[in-house]
């Protein structure tokens, strides 16, 4: 494997942890989907991920936690789950994506890029989702829902057929993140 395949396959896997911070079996399903049909190479050790079997297993799990997060209070919990959920799905879909590099360097590319990728977008998430329980008394958080499966969706998709685009919006998504962040912070300070 050459230099510039396991760069596509670091951003193939960064952007798949993006949207499994999203929801968590999505993009797995996704993933699996694009192993079964051979669009991607999966790692030799996660073949399996692209089994019919996993395919079937991954859609009924993502019906269920796409339906279940449009059901009010439920939400919320299902985000305090789903939050170590993520970071340990972003891990394996970093591992399953990255081939042919050492496994000391492809564990800790996936527990850093990916599970840190994952988490940080999870958790992002589950606030947005708390900040709009508290604000809207949970009216607003099946939009919510949407949205992120949405995202969650285009950026599997992207991340399969477009790494370096996917790659591109994960690293857009992180600035405004920041962004957002330092402006919440300068108007704590300004308000102490």
């Amino acid at each position: 494997m050459d230099t510039f395949e396991i760069i596509l396959s670091i951003f193939l896997g960064v952007g798949l942890a993006a949207a499994v911070g999203f929801r968590v079996f999505l993009p797995l399903l996704i993933l699996s989907l694009a192993g079964y049909y051979e669009v991607i190479a999966l790692n030799e050790s996660w073949q399996w991920i692209g089994s019919l079997t996993a395919v079937i297993t991954l859609a009924v799990a993502t019906l269920i936690e796409i339906f279940g997060y449009y059901i009010p209070w439920l939400d919320n919990v299902l985000d305090t789950i789903a939050l170590p959920l993520a970071t340990l799905a972003g891990t394996a879909v970093m591992v399953a994506t990255i081939s042919n590099l050492d496994p000391t360097i492809t564990w800790a590319l996936a527990i850093i890029a990916g599970g840190g990728t994952a988490a940080a977008v999870k958790g992002n998430t589950a606030t947005a989702r708390l900040t709009s329980s508290t604000a809207t008394a949970g009216f607003a958080n099946p939009v919510l829902t949407t949205i992120e499966t949405g995202l969650a969706t285009l950026m599997a998709i992207l991340s399969i057929f477009v790494p370096i685009v996917a790659f591109a919006l994960v690293v857009f998504l992180f600035l405004l993140i920041l962004r957002f962040y330092k402006k919440l912070r300068k108007k704590r300070l300004s308000k102490t």
